[in-house]
This record gives structure tokens, sequence and C-alpha cells, in this order.
């Protein structure tokens, strides 16, 4: 690319304008039953991410982080917490807005969801529970070999 050509594409821009919490469940089931077993727990994380455009270059993204914990069959807690963010992404390749939007965002967020999560489980008389770090990258690029695949089979049934 010469000089020139650099000089006339707008450089990238992103800022984060505000973090908040969109909502939060705490559930116990089986409490107060659940405190007098012993405590073996099984736990289950489910991640979930959604985008919203808001304006021009604005978007919310909403980042749900969803944690069951069972001793046995019985549900100690159910915890779930929609961690949210408004971000401006501007001035990005389109191939590269996926990625800022389905891994990058989240990845600022999940700390956040994270803290969230182990102040409710704290706060519901359970020990701590620390969740590890996520690599969105790697959530990223798993789903979009996953759509790929799902459009190579599509399109392979269709000829």
């Amino acid at each position: 690319m010469t000089d020139n050509a650099q000089a006339t594409e707008p450089s990238r821009e992103f800022a984060l304008q505000r973090i908040y919490v969109k909502d939060i469940s705490f559930e116990t089931p089986n409490s107060p039953a659940i405190f007098t077993q012993e405590w073996k727990p099984e736990s289950s994380l489910n991640l979930n991410s959604n985008v919203s455009k808001l304006e021009n270059d604005l978007y919310e993204i909403v980042l749900t982080v969803t944690v069951t914990t069972k001793l046995g069959d019985k549900t100690a807690y159910l915890v779930e917490v929609q961690q949210a963010g408004i971000f401006t992404i501007r001035h990005f390749p389109e191939e590269e807005m996926g990625h800022m939007l389905g891994a990058y965002c989240p990845n600022i967020l999940f700390p956040y969801a994270r803290e969230v999560v182990s102040d409710l489980v704290s706060k519901g008389s359970f020990p701590q529970l620390l969740l590890t770090p996520v690599s969105f990258d790697q959530l990223y690029a798993q789903h979009m070999h996953e759509q790929e695949s799902q459009k190579a089979a599509a399109e392979s049934a269709t000829h």
C-alpha cells in the first residue's frame, strides 16, 4: 500500500462506552435442605453472546453466562448473568467485524460477569465459585468452522 493510500484510509476506532448488568437470576430451588448434604458439586457452564446494532458504529454486546451446580440429581443453585457493554467500533474491515463482535468484546465482558457470578454464589451461602478464563477467540473460531461445515453440507445436499 502506498503512503497516499494509507493517509486517506480512516483509522480504526474502538471504544468502550459502558459496561452494565442487563439481567441477573439466582435460584436455590432445593434450599435449605441442600445445605445439609455433603458438598461434592458438579457445575456446568453455558456461554452465549448477542449483538445488537444501536446506531451507526455503536453496538450492544450481551454476554450471557449460565452456571448450574448440582449435588447428585438436585440443583444446588442456578445463576444466570447477562453482562452487557456498549462499544464504538468504527472503520474496521468487514472481515474483522465478526471477530470484534463475537470474540473481542465478549472477552472484555467476561471478567465482569465472572465477578457477578462469584458474588451471587457467595451471597447464596455457597462456597466460592471461580470460573476459569475462557478463550473467546477459540470459541469464535469453532463457531465459524461449524457454520462453514453446515453451509457446505447444505450446499452438497442441494446438488
